[in-house]
């Protein structure tokens, strides 16, 4: 019985043969350290970069994304033509973007849309006098729009049923240990790293999805997920509902995950989150002093905002009202430590 349960090295099959278990990378080689691509672009509008790209962060220590004190936002990412590092900063209304590695032209030519080009705030208009008040202290919000599925779809999925610090702790452990670093010089004291590729991820051993803190539910849906990468990330090239609806297709993927993705990858103004443990009762304590409020009675709420019920969450959850918390904070979970 000696050494029954000792992890031994283990083999999976994937398409075209037979791979072992991936380990840590080293860097690809993205060229010299500094003096990566650059682009300039001048918004038609005022531009806040936290609150734009602020959602594309995954928790204070997200190994992919970084913002400094000069007020730069760093991103890391696997685009489709391999890794890129991205450094977005705005000077005196120009936004100044830098990047590195085989992904570097993508990322500069994504840029504005990523910043908000393509979407259209002026479609909104605010019924609620505290919706009214949160645009109008915020004229730099616009809605990101990434096109990339899977960096928005597997962190999604990781913060299924759990607290938010579960979801960032499994993300960071499993970005860092399994991810490569990301070219090019990176900020002042942070390493950034890229996600996986969908072939290491399949290759992932089932004790470092429990190391990691994540269940086999959650694990199973990324793996069928990233068999299927190709066709998720055709996803992003989809209006937002036909986007939902191939992403529901994938097992364990339902409306609640599919929408945040969306939010991300396609910019998506009306795609409100709806299975969400919290978010009705803010929005229903926010537009009617309800904090019991269900999905219906939140989404009856924002009817109004049809079209841009989204951007109308995004409002309210920015304007700080929210019910006071009448029972303990949800106990962070460990089943790496069972």
């Amino acid at each position: 019985m000696a050494g029954r349960f000792e992890q031994r090295p283990t083999r999976a099959t994937v398409r075209g043969g037979r791979a072992g278990v991936p380990s840590p990378r080293p860097a690809p080689d993205a060229g010299p350290r500094t003096g990566g691509r650059t682009r300039a672009w001048v918004p038609p509008w005022p531009l806040d970069l936290g609150l734009v790209l602020g959602p594309l962060r995954r928790g204070p220590a997200d190994p992919t994304f970084c913002a400094t004190p000069d007020g730069s936002v760093w991103r890391a990412s696997l685009t489709p033509f391999g890794p890129g590092t991205l450094r977005v900063s705005a000077r005196a209304g120009v936004v100044h973007g830098e990047a590195w590695g085989p992904g570097a032209e993508w990322l500069l030519d994504q840029l504005p849309r990523m910043l908000g080009e393509a979407d259209d705030p002026g479609a909104f208009e605010p019924r609620h006098r505290l919706v009214a008040l949160s645009r109008h202290r915020r004229p730099g919000l616009r809605l990101t729009r990434t096109g990339l599925v899977l960096e928005a779809l597997i962190p999604s999925i990781l913060e299924q049923k759990v607290t938010v610090d579960e979801a960032f702790l499994a993300w960071r452990t499993l970005v860092r240990r399994y991810g490569v670093p990301a070219p090019g010089p990176g900020p002042a004291g942070r390493r950034l790293y890229v996600m996986p590729e969908p072939r290491v991820w399949a290759l992932i051993p089932s004790w470092e999805w429990h190391r990691a803190g994540v269940d086999h539910k959650r694990s199973s849906t990324i793996l069928r997920a990233v068999r299927v990468a190709r066709r998720m990330e055709e996803a992003a090239a989809l209006d937002p509902v036909a986007a939902r609806r191939r992403l529901e297709l994938v097992p364990g993927v339902g409306p609640w995950t599919s929408a945040e993705v969306v939010q991300r990858s396609h910019g998506a103004a009306d795609e409100v989150t709806v299975g969400d443990l919290n978010l009705p009762g803010i929005v229903g304590y926010a537009l009617a002093g309800d904090r019991d409020a269900d999905d219906s009675a939140m989404l009856a709420l924002l009817e109004p905002y049809a079209g841009q019920r989204h951007r109308a969450v995004r409002l309210i959850l920015l304007s700080g009202r929210t019910p006071a918390r009448r029972q303990p904070k949800r106990t962070r979970g460990d089943i790496g430590r069972l």
